[in-house]
């Protein structure tokens, strides 16, 4: 039954020391092997926060004749490029690791990145199928590391992408051929 007073924890909650936030991305160094794996997978971070917000423009912005497949297709992607941000995410942080606190920190490890520079469709999409690859061609590289470092859960995710990127990169490849 509530008395009135104040609710009290019963034990003393352990002070937690108070860390900087730096937009440099955890790992610093990548001379340690978990370090290592966990500086790549934010570059994977990165290369898929840049596809999220790639596909959802082409999905705002997209006018043509297979306007209705595109706008469902880059809207499938978006979301499923969020859902793979946060899953490398969460893996990178089972590392003990931490992710840059702003996009600042990810822009930094996202070399390479082809950006859109046409409202034509082609000149939206190619640059999309581009990424999608180079993407898929970093995980395979990533998945030699995860092996080396014993971590079958990263590797295991990693194939899973490589296959997402490389299937959707496909499927807008399809589409292209009868534009």
């Amino acid at each position: 039954m509530f008395s009135g007073l104040p609710v009290q924890p019963t034990e003393e909650t352990p002070e937690q020391k108070e860390m900087s936030v730096g937009n440099e991305p955890q790992p610093k160094t990548k001379k340690e092997s978990p370090a290592r794996l966990a500086s790549e997978l934010i570059k994977v971070c990165a290369h898929l926060t840049q596809l999220q917000i790639q596909a959802h423009l082409v999905h705002l912005n997209f006018e043509g004749g297979n306007f209705h497949g595109i706008h469902r297709f880059t809207r499938k992607q978006y979301r499923q490029h969020q859902e793979q941000f946060d899953r490398v995410g969460e893996l990178i942080r089972s590392l003990d690791f931490l992710l840059p606190m702003c996009s600042k920190g990810l822009l930094g490890t996202c070399k390479g990145f082809k950006h859109i520079e046409s409202y034509d469709a082609k000149g939206m999409l190619v640059p999309y199928i581009t990424n999608l690859e180079a993407l898929g061609t970093m995980l395979k590289k990533v998945i030699k590391l995860s092996q080396k470092e014993d971590a079958p859960d990263v590797e295991n995710y990693l194939a899973q992408l490589v296959e997402e990127m490389f299937i959707a990169s496909w499927q807008v490849k399809a589409t292209l051929r009868n534009m």
